[in-house]
């Protein structure tokens, strides 16, 4: 059976920036074209995509309906996109702007944990990017 969604975005319900962005989308998906899955949740392997622990809580990640991974910003492109808001992150895929806005992306990536400690995040250091 095919999907019926158009991208999944592999998220951390624990980091209250992650939480808070895949809540807006959601809201925001009229059509159920954005699937998501919590890699915090009991259960979550992430082999079933080719990850390690290690990549998935140290970037953001999806999955297209065949199964393609993505990561960094390029999720974040493919989720707006999903629930048609695509055009508010176009501009970070075209050329020059795109190498800035994948920086942005990997230096918060970097420092989401301790930033969400901040804003009450639970998570120990267990669930930090390494």
């Amino acid at each position: 059976m095919a999907a019926t969604w158009d991208f999944k975005l592999l998220y951390d319900s624990e980091c209250p920036f992650c939480k808070m962005e895949v809540d807006w989308l959601k809201r925001r998906d009229k059509h159920d074209r954005l699937e998501t899955e919590d890699i915090m949740s009991e259960g979550f392997d992430p082999a079933t995509y080719g990850l390690t622990e290690d990549q998935v809580h140290a970037r953001l990640h999806g999955v297209l309906p065949d199964g393609t991974v993505t990561e960094g910003m390029e999720s974040v492109r493919r989720s707006y996109r999903a629930v048609g808001l695509g055009w508010t992150v176009g501009w970070t895929a075209w050329p020059i702007l795109s190498w800035f806005a994948n920086l942005g992306y990997r230096i918060f990536a970097r420092y989401r944990v301790p930033l969400g400690r901040l804003f009450g995040r639970k998570c120990t250091d267990a669930c930090a990017p390494r």
